[in-house]
């Protein structure tokens, strides 16, 4: 009855006509930045954070999570029309679906997206329900030995699905801290890393940082990587399935489904891992593996089913405990801060209104998407004939624009002018930035729960083992560098990547 009874109070906030003209928005923009390539949910969220300062903290978040999980249905857009994933999480469903495309059945598959992601995303809004009250509960009991020993386990995760070097990742990881320690020491004042420049005495900006490596970046990326694109306007045509392309998709989305539900709880990017393995996963199992990469629906429906569970299922971490699953989770974190909300297990006992409220527009935001947006494939097919010159000044323009509105201040823009560089380098020399932000964002944490535990231990660095709780993390943490560090381990993980990108 209690569970219930959450709920109900839940789409009571969210169906607040304020909140659900929020969440439209979010939605559309989120379907918007998925359909453009080279802005990404990731940027756009950051652009954003300081329109948040007018809003209710539970408007601004429930509009923030439309962006994100919208993000995942527009990016299906552009991989199935003109082979260029808008989202990463959609790299996998450019594979089959711009086959389809080419085959006349462009309109087939992009409904067969929309149905798998509203499946997807209605079954893992409800195991999000379920199950974040439970790990709340569970929070209550931690201490900042278990949180330290957590936020090690995060970040070895993180590192443990990275694409590519493991070495890489754990250098990203690791830069990330360093970064997250300018500023002023905790508990002392001592100014660290500022270089002597008062303007970082409170720490590096967390919008400049994300927007200068995730959005200045990949317009660079763009512009360097800039070609004609096809639109196969002609090819949309007829959007329901028919009776046997549903019999094809039944298993594929419910595979998809559970996949990305378990994936997207995981550190580090579960939502595009998750579209992997279950491209991967329905190839194994396909009677006929050779249609694969020549216009499989089941190619289509897995990934998205999957994407889209994973992007729902990593708000569980965020609502439960105040860790983020990936970068995007990242951002909520600071969305919520800058509401004076401290992440972490308390939200649900404190305001119970935010966190089920939240939980609902899920449903609601899922909704809308397959509403809208099988009938605004036209008005999409429009924009991508917009060329990409045309887009970039605008969104450098809006970058910036954004990140000085929070502080106004003018290191702030040369922050995010080094990081844009910064992260351009990164992605030539194959540096993944997502374990960075993710460093970035959980150090101060770390460091303030490590301090923390020794001193109420009196120094005494044994009681991160003394803890039940807290020796099992770092058990699992060890454990799980082991796994990623053995050859065999190693090379079915790079084998899963390479499969899904070729």
């Amino acid at each position: 009855m209690e569970f219930l009874s959450n709920l109900a109070l839940g789409f009571s906030v969210a169906s607040s006509l304020e909140n659900l003209t929020f969440c439209l928005i979010g939605v559309l923009l989120g379907t918007l930045i998925g359909v453009l390539p080279g802005i990404g949910a990731t940027a756009t969220i950051a652009m954003l954070l300081p329109i948040t300062f007018q809003l209710e903290p539970v408007s601004s978040l429930i509009m923030l999570a439309g962006i994100y999980y919208g993000a995942q249905y527009g990016g299906s857009t552009t991989a199935i029309l003109i082979n260029m994933p808008g989202e990463s999480s959609s790299a996998v469903t450019a594979i089959d679906g711009y086959q389809m495309a080419r085959k006349g059945r462009a309109g087939i598959a992009l409904a067969v997206a929309a149905i798998g992601s509203f499946f997807a995303g209605t079954v893992s809004t409800f195991l999000v329900a379920l199950f974040a009250p439970l790990l709340t509960t569970v929070a209550l009991k931690f201490g900042s030995a278990e949180y330290f020993s957590l936020m090690v386990l995060g970040l070895i995760m993180s590192v443990a699905l990275a694409h590519g070097s493991v070495l890489k990742a754990l250098a990203m990881v690791v830069l990330g801290l360093l970064l997250g320690m300018v500023g002023s020491d905790i508990y002392d004042g001592t100014p660290r890393f500022t270089m002597g420049i008062t303007a970082y005495a409170d720490g590096l900006n967390f919008v400049a940082v994300a927007v200068g490596v995730f959005g200045i970046a990949e317009i660079l990326r763009n512009l360097e990587d800039e070609h004609d694109r096809q639109v196969l306007t002609s090819h949309v045509g007829r959007l329901w399935p028919t009776r046997e392309d549903f019999r094809a998709i039944v298993g594929p989305v419910l595979r998809g489904t559970g996949l990305g539900s378990v994936l997207g709880i995981l550190p580090g990017g579960g939502a595009i891992l998750a579209s992997f393995a279950s491209y991967t996963v329905e190839k194994k199992l396909s009677k006929n593996p050779g249609e694969f990469g020549h216009g499989a629906i089941a190619g289509v429906a897995g990934p998205e089913s999957a994407n889209n569970a994973g992007a729902q299922t990593s708000f569980i971490p965020l609502l439960t405990l105040g860790i983020p699953a990936n970068p995007v989770m990242a951002l909520m974190i600071g969305a919520m801060i800058i509401q004076g909300i401290v992440p972490g297990p308390n939200v649900a006992s404190e305001q119970p209104g935010l966190f089920w409220g939240i939980i609902a527009s899920m449903w609601i935001g899922n909704l809308m998407l397959v509403v809208l947006n099988l009938p605004l494939i036209g008005l999409w097919v429009k924009l991508l004939k917009v060329p990409y010159f045309i887009l970039f000044p605008i969104i450098m323009a809006m970058c910036s624009i954004g990140v000085y509105s929070v502080a106004s201040n003018t290191w702030d823009l040369y922050a995010v002018a080094f990081f844009g560089l910064l992260g351009y380098v990164m992605g030539k020399l194959r540096f993944e930035p997502a374990p960075l932000l993710l460093g970035f964002v959980l150090g101060p944490l770390l460091e303030e729960h490590l301090r923390r535990a020794l001193i109420l231990s009196r120094g005494d660095a044994a009681t991160f083992i003394n803890r039940p709780i807290s020796l099992t993390l770092l058990l699992l943490a060890v454990g799980v560098l082991v796994l990623v560090f053995l050859p065999a381990i190693r090379k079915s993980r790079d084998e899963v990547f390479t499969e899904s990108e070729g």
